[in-house]
């Protein structure tokens, strides 16, 4: 553990941490900007090998199909071509943001929580956060930055753990340094092993789904196979595993109630995460932000489509089968299934929140406030760039985007008489 950086890991951190944590409105600035001229681009072509490699997994399968999840684990994860494993398109350029893009204050207001956090666990050196797909390591620049400058003794004892799957992106993490980091797979953690936190951002949604249809009153999968000219298309039959039937008792929903062609999504991958997560948990909490909804919503009669989308240059469709390789994919998250799934594995949830209630509850709130009120005349530059900011912070915390989604915080090992989380308390109202 390091008990101080030296002036080369000072320079290595700041540098990391200002190249990833530019000024908000230089973030919000690029994003717009870009974001106005890629309406323009043209739709990329799928990636040949990928697409070939599928096709043939498709010919050798049993009844010349497979499921749609393992269509999306391989267009997403495959080792060489997949969409993650080359290096999403993260940011302004790309084909999506997350919170972390927009500016700093998210992952400060989670350094925030997570000093609470360690302070409920009494200080514990090391107190271990484990990012779970990390990205471009922009929130763990961010937060630690943040608690390096604001909370030392806090900064000094975390050990950071990157869980990431992704080669390209693990090369793009280590360029930060400075802090005590580690990159490692699942089975290099022992089980009961982690006193602190696990962390993830939008990972969830990113899981492989299983698509459920309803044909003659009865639940089908939905799988890809090929047409006559090798082209991807999709046919429904018996589910391919006897838990996809099972999750909806699991969730509380009666699917009887689905109507005739009413589509949806099963993520059976979250439930083996929470699993894993945890095993590995000995003391501690889950900190989950991803966007989704709790099980009564996510299958509401009326959301009979589901919720699978597909990013392409800040644009969203439904069609999995274009720009293969070259788009991201993902489904909304059940809330309630990652809940019980932790309740059944020895965790106990601390409360399920939205993201903009969560911050407000952490001090955004202050800082909007705070916005315009230095005693003296602004210039007009300060005018715009006070403009800009208030504008970021609410992209925060607006119920319609990122604010809307769900913060779960989950528990393990914990005295009963603890500190109720701040992120979790009602946020004072401006």
């Amino acid at each position: 553990m390091h008990s101080s950086l030296n002036s080369r890991e000072q320079s290595n951190f700041d540098a990391i941490a200002q190249s990833n944590s530019q000024q908000y409105y230089n973030r919000s600035r690029h994003f717009h900007k870009s974001f106005n001229s890629i309406f323009v681009a043209m739709t990329p072509n799928s990636n040949p090998e990928l697409v070939r490699s599928i096709q043939h997994r498709i010919e050798n399968a049993p009844d010349r199909r497979i499921s749609f999840a393992d269509y999306m684990e391989t267009v997403l994860y495959h080792p060489q071509h997949g969409y993650y494993s080359r290096g999403a398109k993260f940011g302004a350029g790309g084909d999506f943001v997350t919170s972390t893009h927009l500016s700093a204050d998210f992952g400060e207001m989670l350094a925030k929580q997570l000093r609470q956090m360690w302070e409920i666990l009494g200080k514990p050196k090391p107190f271990s956060i484990v990012e779970m797909g990390a990205g471009q390591g922009i929130l763990a620049v961010d937060l630690l930055k943040y608690l390096q400058r604001e909370a030392f003794g806090c900064f000094e004892a975390i050990e950071y753990v990157i869980v990431e799957t992704s080669s390209s992106l693990r090369s793009h993490q280590k360029q930060i340094q400075g802090a005590n980091l580690r990159w490692c797979d699942w089975e290099e953690i022992p089980d009961s092993s982690i006193v602190g936190c696990f962390l993830s951002n939008e990972l969830v949604d990113a899981f492989p789904v299983h698509r459920i249809a309803v044909e003659g009153g009865q639940l089908q999968e939905i799988y890809t196979t090929l047409d006559e000219s090798g082209a991807f298309r999709e046919v429904t039959g018996e589910l391919s595993a006897p838990r996809l039937r099972s999750y909806f008792d699991f969730v509380g929903i009666d699917p009887s109630h689905f109507r005739e062609g009413y589509r949806t999504e099963v993520n059976l991958q979250a439930l083996s995460w929470m699993e894993t997560v945890a095993n590995k948990l000995d003391r501690g909490y889950v900190l989950t932000v991803d966007y989704g909804y709790e099980a009564r919503r996510y299958y509401a009669i009326g959301r009979s489509r589901g919720t699978l989308q597909c990013y392409c240059q800040h644009r969203y469709h439904d069609d999995p089968y274009t720009a293969i390789g070259e788009q991201d994919i993902t489904a909304h998250v059940d809330f309630t299934a990652l809940q019980r799934q932790g309740d059944a594995c020895g965790l106990t949830t601390e409360g399920f929140t939205q993201q903009g209630l969560f911050l407000m509850a952490l001090g955004l709130g202050e800082r909007l406030a705070e916005l315009g009120q230095e005693n003296r005349p602004a210039t007009g530059q300060e005018i715009i760039d006070i403009m800009q900011r208030r504008q970021v912070l609410h992209s925060l915390i607006d119920p319609m985007g990122l604010g809307g989604f769900g913060v779960l915080v989950q528990s393990k090992g914990l005295e009963s008489d603890r500190d109720r989380l701040k992120g979790l308390t009602p946020p004072p109202m401006f």
